[in-house]
């Protein structure tokens, strides 16, 4: 058996429903259901997000995401709705429901009970003339032309298209809405995510008195004695009167000159300011850790200066210290 191929044939089949869906996508009725959730989480209401079966599956994803992005949101078994659950609705709520053919029938039996209340409802159904399509506010496709089941017939290319089309619904929910990294921190204050988004520069970084800076002039020898009692990769340079940043000198430049050293020459005791690199790459002590591993991974580098506003060098974020706080 071919199960590389068969694997392969899923893959494509779900991403082609996947690109179905992104041409498909109705402007208005989407924009609407992002208007209608984004008035029920500013009203204080909350996202009632119902599904039965593998839909039900996708729908706690959906609600997790939604809530973990500051958007408050339930799952509401539709099984036991009619038993006491119910409750969790309030007035100002908008319902989620999620169906693949729109005419599940735990679903439908329960939309008279649903609407009784003052909630919007969103329809993810794969028909537009299903008994939930025509019950909701607004109605998003999520139809597929073909299960990636051989027998078409196990939910799987449909589940995949109602959960990216949720993971919409919640991103642009999220910028609607103004979400930020901050607010984001809040919600994840745990595990590496939270400790990332909540550490800050200054919290991370080594300060001054543990730093090797020197000044421009400062003989290279001098310059590596100072990294080596400090134990530090690199020595910060700063240059004039103000303590103003003016390059940074790391054991690779110190390997990298010594290899291009030409016969007769002292490296030892030539100015740090000639060799070395002006304008390195720095932050500012109030920017979070996740933006400190953004930027040396995009800069390709392993020492980041840490300045105040006046360009002045307050302290130095090693990639060993990152590791040390479990960051990477």
């Amino acid at each position: 058996m071919d199960y590389l191929g068969k694997a392969r044939r899923v893959i494509a089949l779900e991403t082609d429903e996947l690109h179905r869906l992104h041409d498909r996508l109705d402007g208005p009725a989407f924009a609407r259901a992002v208007e209608l959730l984004q008035a029920a989480v500013e009203r204080r209401g909350k996202i009632v997000v119902v599904g039965v079966g593998k839909s039900g599956h996708i729908g706690e994803k959906i609600a997790a995401t939604l809530t973990s992005t500051g958007s408050p949101a339930v799952v509401l078994s539709a099984l036991n709705a009619r038993h006491g659950d119910l409750g969790v609705i309030s007035d100002g709520d908008v319902v989620l429901a999620l169906s693949a053919s729109g005419e599940t029938d735990e679903l439908v039996e329960l939309l008279p009970a649903l609407l009784r209340f003052d909630v919007k409802l969103i329809a993810l159904a794969g028909r537009a003339d299903s008994t939930l399509a025509q019950s909701a506010h607004v109605w998003l496709d999520t139809g597929v032309a073909q299960e990636a089941c051989p027998l078409n017939l196990a939910p799987t290319a449909s589940t995949t298209v109602a959960l990216v089309l949720g993971d919409a619904l919640a991103m642009v929910l999220l910028e609607a809405r103004g979400f930020n990294k901050d607010d984001f921190a809040r919600f994840h204050p745990g595990g590496r995510l939270g400790r990332g988004l909540l550490l800050k520069a200054h919290q991370i970084m080594r300060p001054r008195a543990e730093m090797a800076l020197v000044a421009s002039d400062t003989p290279i020898r001098a310059v590596l004695a100072e990294m080596t009692r400090h134990r530090a990769g690199a020595a910060v340079v700063v240059g004039g009167e103000d303590g103003r940043l003016a390059g940074i000198f790391t054991h690779g430049d110190f390997a990298r000159h010594f290899q291009n050293e030409t016969a007769g020459t002292d490296l030892g005791s030539e100015p740090v300011g000639a060799h070395m690199t002006p304008r390195p790459v720095t932050i500012r002590g109030e920017r979070l850790a996740a933006e400190i591993l953004q930027l040396l991974e995009h800069a390709r580098i392993d020492d980041l200066v840490v300045v105040d506003d006046a360009d002045r060098p307050i302290g130095l974020i090693d990639t060993q210290d990152l590791t040390r706080l479990k960051l990477v």
